[in-house]
This record gives C-alpha cells, sequence and structure tokens, in this order.
C-alpha cells in the first residue's frame, strides 16, 4: 500500500502522523511511505530522518495526497484539503465528526473511507484517545494557571496559594482520562480540586487514588451550579464516545462565578460542555463571555508537538500498520477494532453518535 503523510494545516498545529520509527515498521511490512517535505519540522523531526528511515519526501501536496491509497493525519481535513478526499481513500485521523457538520457532510459526499482515532475501541476502552487526552488534561491545568494570572484577564490568583493565602478552587466536569490527568496536576500545584462525575463507581476509584485534596462530587445540574459559584478555575472534561458533548455548563450560570474566573473546555473538540465556548486557536486562545475568561483551543496538544507526536504515534502506529495490511475493505470485515473506527464509509455515516449529531440516518457496517 502507498500511505502518505501530509503536513498539517491547521492554526499552529506542529504535530505529525508519523514518525520515523513508524516508517520504517511501515516500509518492513513492504509499505511505500511519502512524506510531505517538512511536515515533521514543527516536532524536531528533519526530512532526512524520515528518508534514512525509508520515506520518499514529496514536496508538492496536491501530488501527495493523489498518488496514495491512505493518508495518514493528526487533525481532520480543513475545506483547503476536501477536494483532495475522493473514493478509494482511506484517511485515519481524529475526525471529530459530531462537532463539524460541514466536515461530516464533506467527508459523506467524497466517498473515502474514514476511520477515526477517536472512536477505536479495544474492549471498553479509546486507546488512541488516551494519550491525547493525557497531554490535554495537563495542560489544561497549566494553561488554566497562566489565564488566572491578571495580566491575561484572570483573577490574579496563584494555584497553590502560599502561607496564610488560600490556593485556587478548581472544579472537574468529568473523572474520565483528561479529568483524571488535570486533577493530579491541579493537585500537585496545590490547588483545591473537585472532580465531578455521574459514574459512583469511578468516583469512588478517584477517592481512593487521588491525593487529599481532591474532592470527589456527584455530578448533577444543582450541583455544577453551586460549584461554579467558588471556582477559580473550570475545566471541562466530559466525552460521549463519538457523539456531541452534553451541555452542563448554560450560560445563565456565568453571572454567578467570580469575576477573572476561567473555563478551559477540552471537551471543544466534541462541541464544548459549556455553552458560550467556541473553538479558538493558539493565536488567540482566550475571549470573555460575562467576565469569564474562556478557553477553547481545539488542539492544545498542539503546542506541545514534540511530546504529543511520539505519544500519539507511540498509541496509533500499530493500528496504521494493521489498517495498511488488509486494506479497509478486509479491515471492516475482519477487525473489530478497526469497525468501530469507521465513520463515514460509501457514502454513508456508520456511527450512531455522528448520525444522531445532525439527525442524519445511520447505516450500520454489513459484516459477513
Amino acid at each position: 500500500m502507498r500511505i502518505g503523510v501530509p503536513t498539517e494545516v491547521k492554526a499552529y498545529e506542529n504535530r505529525i502522523a508519523m514518525v520515523p520509527g513508524g516508517v520504517h515498521a511501515l516500509v518492513q511490512d513492504g509499505h511505500e511511505v511519502f512524506v510531505q517535505k517538512g511536515g515533521g519540522l514543527g516536532s524536531g523531526l528533519t526530512d532526512e530522518e524520515f528518508v534514512t528511515a525509508g520515506a520518499t519526501i514529496v514536496d508538492d501536496v496536491d501530488e501527495l495526497w493523489a498518488m496514495v491509497d491512505m493518508i495518514v493525519k493528526v487533525k481532520e481535513p480543513l475545506p483547503e484539503e476536501f477536494g483532495r478526499c475522493r473514493e478509494g481513500l482511506t484517511i485515519f485521523t481524529y475526525f471529530h465528526f459530531a462537532a463539524a457538520k460541514e466536515l461530516t457532510d464533506a467527508m459523506v459526499s467524497s466517498g473515502a473511507a474514514c476511520f477515526t482515532y477517536e472512536t477505536l475501541e479495544v474492549g471498553k476502552t479509546l486507546p488512541l484517545l488516551v494519550p491525547m487526552s493525557e497531554v490535554a488534561g495537563r495542560m489544561a491545568i497549566q494553561v488554566g494557571a497562566h489565564c488566572l494570572e491578571k495580566a491575561q484577564g484572570g483573577r490574579g490568583v496563584l494555584m497553590g496559594g502560599v502561607p496564610g493565602v488560600s490556593p485556587a478552587s478548581v472544579l472537574i466536569l468529568g473523572g474520565g482520562v483528561v479529568g483524571t490527568q488535570a486533577a493530579k496536576m491541579a493537585a500537585g500545584m496545590g490547588a483545591d480540586v473537585t472532580i465531578m462525575d455521574i459514574d459512583l463507581d469511578r468516583l469512588r476509584y478517584l477517592e481512593d487514588v487521588m491525593p487529599a485534596n481532591i474532592t470527589t462530587v456527584y455530578s448533577t445540574p444543582q450541583s455544577i451550579h453551586h460549584r461554579c459559584k467558588f471556582a477559580d478555575l473550570v475545566v471541562g472534561a466530559v466525552l460521549i464516545e463519538g457523539a456531541r458533548a452534553p451541555t452542563l455548563v448554560p450560560r445563565a450560570y456565568l453571572k454567578d462565578m467570580n469575576e477573572g474566573s476561567v473555563i478551559v473546555d477540552v471537551a471543544i473538540d466534541q462541541g464544548g460542555c459549556v455553552e458560550t465556548i467556541h473553538a479558538t486557536t493558539h493565536a488567540e486562545p482566550t475571549y470573555v463571555v460575562d467576565g469569564v475568561v474562556h478557553y477553547g483551543v481545539a488542539n492544545m496538544p498542539g503546542a506541545v508537538p514534540r511530546t504529543s507526536t511520539f505519544a500519539l504515534t507511540n498509541a496509533t502506529t500499530p493500528w496504521v500498520r494493521q489498517l495498511a495490511a488488509l486494506g479497509a475493505e478486509k479491515a471492516v470485515a475482519e477487525s473489530a477494532e478497526l469497525r468501530s473506527a469507521l465513520n463515514v464509509w460509501k457514502n454513508e455515516i456508520t456511527h450512531k453518535g455522528v448520525s444522531d449529531a445532525f439527525d442524519y440516518s445511520f447505516k450500520p457496517v454489513a459484516v459477513g
């Protein structure tokens, strides 16, 4: 199979979907790998390293897309890339379809086979979402602490406080991978942390393993509203696999929050869990609504591309190799895991969460 790795075009996105080690493995498997010129520079990876691993460097992006059977990316195709998506092409990347109607319509029309990192299931886990969730969860506290500085529009609160002065109050909505990593970071900085979730078993587990400065609270609209009133930093960390994130913080809650408090909504890729959130970029990451600073960068891990690229490709490369070995048709027929990653197939939506997000028809993949 001929596999293409283009340069990401999303603003301030410096990750790349394959590292030289992955290229070497694919070449050893008998495939040809084509990497766009300069694609790895943002992650500190040179063209020479890819060539040494066995890749061919391609300067022209249109040529790269046209000559390959499969495209491996980090982020979803943008409008400038829609025309390169075509019937017979397999695309493997983060799509987050349920938050992007224009993208969904374009991919359905293209006829491309769209496999998504974020819905690939192994048992009850989402292994290709985990590494970037770990990065984003930790970054949420890092950027939240920065946004709390007065110069950034925040309350002027230090996360850990100092002797004689209370630490910041951090509210985390969701006790999954993002929420857990965010809680660890915030607790390590000395903040007063609350994690909210609706899964009692998860809350019991977190209560057992988390530091003493982390409190677990069952999530209801009333309990969220109450805790928002006192929070310096709110982190949105909810996930419904493949579907749009639920709105947990309506605009009405903002008027009761402290002036200069901060919201970091990591769920923005799936539409966000705060009513007033919209996607931002690393160039202009924040805006203010009702006195509350909103941070909605949709590709947070792109700010630390060296770490993120290696964390991502550690998880994705084995599945890229499997998809390349089987091809799309056999992968759908023979691999339950890769089948779970398939969201668009033969001009149809094949994931229920995506079809529900836009009230579109759903066509499950027929097997056997």
